[in-house]
């Protein structure tokens, strides 16, 4: 016995010893090991003579007990998982194997053997909603590039001039998916995701961005969205605009104005510098994604003011559209 009791001691994996009782209060404590009393935060001396339900609670599925209940009743040995409740008060994950211990056929104790899982369980839970995540991201980027195809075919006249345009914008769609990836898709900072649409269209002059405003981390839905608007944005300055010319600059500025009905963010790109600017005859990619695409998206207001100093966007969303929870 003292050898049993001696290897019991040493196993990694909590053991407790009850005696043979169903009804309540249950069946007592008789032995818990060392590796029990780490998992619980009980000693022995707190848990002898109890009935091990005094670690189950509220979120303890009561159906799962009475399985149990049930099945030693017949004799049988029993495997579960289950809530239980840690002397602090901290709920863990416990995988049972119960056991009874015959002698002359009748049942003189339960030997119960438990594994914590709380961390396994947390982990699986957390890779499944990965999976989902990423099914979901594939799904949206899936559907981000579709509508970028169709609507630069529209535009272009050739095959090539759909083919630059079309990987371009790719570019900038991959543009803001490594940001996203970068911060584990809980959200870019508004900063860094303009200086990442913006750069590539500044003639490798970053001076010529002025960007300011506070910290707003943006959600991976509207990054993709608002990312890819102020890129169209900066390939038409760098196109026509402002930085078509060597002394053209942007002014990007963003506030949150406090509303009784929910904040706003409010953000304008100003372009200065460059040729006078006239309004379009039609309207392209770029111009529908702003007039269209943030509304629909953001429920944002938006403005394309041509003024002959240069080209204003200004974009007026609820800050919950743009900074809210994941999407």
């Amino acid at each position: 016995m003292a050898l049993l009791r001696t290897v019991i001691g040493a196993l990694g994996e909590a053991v407790i010893i009850t005696g043979p009782e169903l009804d309540p209060p249950g069946p007592r404590i008789q032995y818990v090991n060392p590796a029990f009393t780490r998992m619980t935060g009980y000693t022995a001396q707190e848990v002898l003579g109890r009935a091990p339900r005094f670690l189950q609670g509220p979120n303890t599925d009561r159906a799962l007990l009475d399985d149990l209940r049930t099945t030693l009743a017949a004799g049988r040995s029993f495997r579960g998982e289950a809530i239980n409740y840690r002397k602090d008060g901290t709920e863990y994950v416990v995988e049972w194997l119960i056991t009874p211990v015959l002698q002359n056929g009748l049942v003189t104790h339960w030997a119960a053997v438990q594994h914590d899982v709380t961390e396994l369980r947390l982990s699986q839970k957390q890779r499944r909603a990965l999976a989902s995540e990423v099914n979901h991201r594939v799904n949206n980027t899936l559907a981000a590039m579709q509508s970028v195809a169709a609507q630069t075919a529209r535009k272009a006249v050739t095959a090539n001039e759909f083919k630059a345009a079309f990987q371009e914008r790719l570019r900038a769609l991959a543009r803001v998916h490594r940001l996203l990836a970068r911060h584990h898709w809980a959200g870019v900072p508004l900063g860094e995701l303009a200086e990442a649409q913006v750069a590539p269209h500044l003639g490798g002059n970053a001076g010529r961005l002025f960007a300011s405003g506070p910290a707003v981390s943006v959600r991976p839905g509207a990054a993709v969205t608002l990312g890819m608007a102020l890129n169209e944005l900066a390939a038409n300055a760098a196109g026509y605009g402002a930085l078509s010319t060597p002394i053209g600059y942007v002014h990007l500025q963003w506030e949150i104005k406090a509303r009784t009905d929910g904040d706003l963010l409010s953000l304008c790109w100003a372009e200065g510098g460059g040729p006078a600017v006239r309004p379009p005859s039609s309207r392209g990619f770029g111009s529908r994604l702003v007039e269209r695409g943030l509304p629909q998206e953001l429920r944002a207001e938006t403005r394309l003011l041509f003024e002959p100093s240069g080209l204003r966007c200004e974009i007026d969303a609820p800050l919950d559209a743009v900074a809210g929870e994941a999407n």
